[in-house]
């Protein structure tokens, strides 16, 4: 009998998607401002500018804007790295959590993460007879092994994508099932901040037609 998780802060639902993610979701928020910028802006403006970064998560985005100044993106995600791991274990879940699940319907996930897992570029890739068949499996698997993940461990899996299909991170999901829960929690705390990194270093226009 497990004693150490936390419930997880969203049950897992299985995804309703249709596969044919809407072009809109592409759209990009506007380009990072420069690190002397936000190095002296208030709080406020800060963890507004930062936010696609880490998709929202407030509490972690409070203790960042605090450290300031960075002097350079290379501290400012230095730091958030430290942050990240050093926050209470509650947060830390809530940092991991403010992310979509692996193959969370394409509509319900924020511009960014639509182009990393890859919606954009099925859409870009579909045709008219392409079968319906494999996207399913995948999407019923994605839908198992995120029930099964959140049930060990309490939170949501969390991967830097880097331009992997979903197909592609099948086998690494699966194995993580048979992880330590604190490695998992680190794993998982150093892809937030590795994603955030990766989106900072993109160009805000013009979409890009496959995942990072």
């Amino acid at each position: 009998m497990r004693t150490d998780r936390p419930a997880p802060s969203r049950p897992h639902q299985p995804s309703l998607r249709t596969d044919h993610p809407s072009p809109r979701r592409s759209v990009r928020p506007a380009p990072l401002p420069p690190i002397e910028l936000l190095d002296r802006i208030p709080a406020k403006a800060f963890t507004a500018a930062v936010a696609p970064l880490f998709e929202g998560a407030p509490r972690f985005l409070s203790r960042l804007a605090e450290a300031r100044p960075f002097g350079s993106l290379d501290e400012l995600f230095g730091q958030a790295r430290v942050i990240a791991h050093a926050m209470p274990r509650a947060e830390q879940v809530e940092l991991i959590d403010a992310h979509p699940r692996l193959g969370a319907p394409p509509a319900s996930v924020s511009g960014l993460s639509f182009v990393e897992q890859g919606y954009e570029r099925d859409a870009a890739e579909r045709t008219a007879v392409e079968s319906e068949a494999e996207p399913r499996r995948i999407a019923a698997e994605l839908d198992r092994l995120n029930a099964a993940y959140e049930d060990r461990f309490g939170f949501r899996y969390c991967v830097f994508v880097q331009g992997r299909s979903r197909t592609e991170l099948l086998p690494a999901f699966a194995a993580a099932l048979e992880a330590d829960r604190r490695a998992e929690l680190s794993r998982a705390l150093d892809a937030v901040v590795d994603i955030a990194r990766d989106r900072a270093g993109r160009p805000a226009t013009p979409p890009r037609a496959g995942p990072p």
